[in-house]
């Protein structure tokens, strides 16, 4: 590809993913994603901190998530606010032509201890601003934190399950069904 073509960003996701299947993580440098992409050291470094970082998306999750809490409904309690703001998600970013690609990506994570602990860290972060956006509503904050702490737990579920290239679900809805599994399961405890 030549290197004034659209989208830089993506594609160096794209050649990052497939690099990491062929290779591995720890076998795959900066300058070979790059030039997968079509692209030069220099720009990778313009896009993203480190190769770590090239799975992760930035801040467009909690950009998402923090704008779906705020504009659920007026009278919607902390878990439906949480839940408004997981289908935003799944319209913004979880869509059909996603899950191919984060089946992929979830194989990548899972074989390799730093992209692991990498998911973990931005978990706690999404966390965290689901607690701020739930509290910036008058969510008291032990309120706000358990429903975030619910809602980060059937998120990974959802994820998990919509992930599956043989689910059809949309993750929405899923995200929406596993927020109401987990807190029934919570109400058992």
């Amino acid at each position: 590809m030549a290197r004034w073509q659209p989208n830089a960003s993506q594609r160096l996701v794209v050649a990052a993913l497939e690099l990491f299947e062929e290779r591995g993580y720890e076998n795959t440098t900066v300058i070979e994603i790059a030039e997968r992409a079509g692209l030069t050291k220099s720009t990778f470094f313009r896009h993203f901190p480190d190769k770590r970082e090239v799975l992760f998306g930035g801040g467009t999750m909690t950009g998402l998530l923090v704008d779906g809490i705020a504009a659920a409904p007026a009278g919607a309690g902390p878990v439906e606010a949480v839940a408004h703001a997981l289908e935003v998600i799944g319209r913004e970013a979880f869509t059909p032509d996603r899950r191919e690609f984060s089946a992929r990506r979830r194989a990548v994570l899972a074989a390799n201890p730093e992209l692991r602990e990498r998911e973990a860290l931005k978990g706690l972060g999404l966390t965290a601003a689901m607690v701020d956006a739930l509290e910036r509503r008058g969510v008291p904050g032990l309120t706000a934190r358990v429903a975030a702490e619910l809602g980060a737990l059937a998120w990974k579920l959802a994820y998990e399950r919509w992930s599956d290239t043989t689910n059809r679900d949309n993750f929405g809805e899923l995200a929406r069904r596993t927020l109401t599994e987990v807190q029934a399961a919570s109400a058992l405890c």
